[in-house]
């Protein structure tokens, strides 16, 4: 028998073609084709910059200042599995460190996403292994319990569910739902496009913002044309 709050459910896996769809497309731009509703805010990347991380979520939630779950979904995953840890926000006291991170490279994980807080952060920015946290803390965690695997989680807000594809950058992460990958993936790479023209005209002195003004007069800011 499970008990809520204290288990381990069955794992979703996702198309690793679906999480292909989103290799080297900006965390903005997908943000902008989900409707900028979606994604982690104040979370910090403590990897070097200029680090991508793109997999997909392996979800735990644990007790705040308790690793216990952690250290079995380290056991459970691998390559292509992000962790995405939902620690009630807490910074008061770190869930992973070195010897976890460690681990977790030499499994294979892509990265980790913790709403909480880690420590030896030194050994974290020196390395292109991604982990985006709350904060940092020297205070070490517990290792009771409860907590659970592979179980819908609210990492800043936004609910991760397992297998839903991670993708992060310098600007944050943001999270998509195995059935919209298709249609975000293109839009955004639709975007990507665009936007690329944009950087041409402002280049080539052509770039046209007389949308700003069309703004102004529907709002009387500025007298009809």
């Amino acid at each position: 028998m499970t008990q809520p709050g204290f288990r381990i459910l069955e794992r979703t896996r996702t198309d690793e073609a679906l999480v292909g769809l989103f290799d080297n497309l900006p965390t903005s731009i997908i943000s902008d084709n989900l409707s900028r509703l979606t994604g982690t805010w104040g979370l910090h990347p403590y990897h070097r910059p200029g680090t991508r991380l793109l997999g997909q979520a392996l979800t735990v939630r644990v007790r705040s200042g308790d690793n216990l779950m952690i250290h079995k979904a380290l056991q459970m995953g691998g390559p292509g599995d992000v962790l995405v840890i939902d620690g009630d926000g807490s910074v008061d006291r770190a869930l992973m460190g070195e010897i976890m991170k460690r681990v977790a490279q030499s499994r294979g994980f892509a990265g980790l996403v913790i709403d909480g807080a880690v420590r030896d952060v030194a050994s974290y920015r020196e390395d292109t292994f991604p982990c985006y946290a709350r904060g940092v803390c020297h205070r070490g965690p517990y290792k009771e319990g409860p907590g659970e695997i592979n179980i819908p989680v609210s990492v800043s807000g936004v609910v991760v569910h397992p297998g839903d594809i991670v993708v992060g950058d310098d600007d944050g992460v943001v999270f998509i739902s195995p059935a919209d990958a298709k249609a975000v993936a293109a839009a955004s790479r639709n975007k990507a496009a665009a936007e690329a023209a944009t950087f041409e005209s402002i280049a080539g002195g052509s770039y046209d913002d007389a949308w700003v003004d069309e703004i102004l007069r529907a709002r009387k800011v500025l007298p009809a044309g």
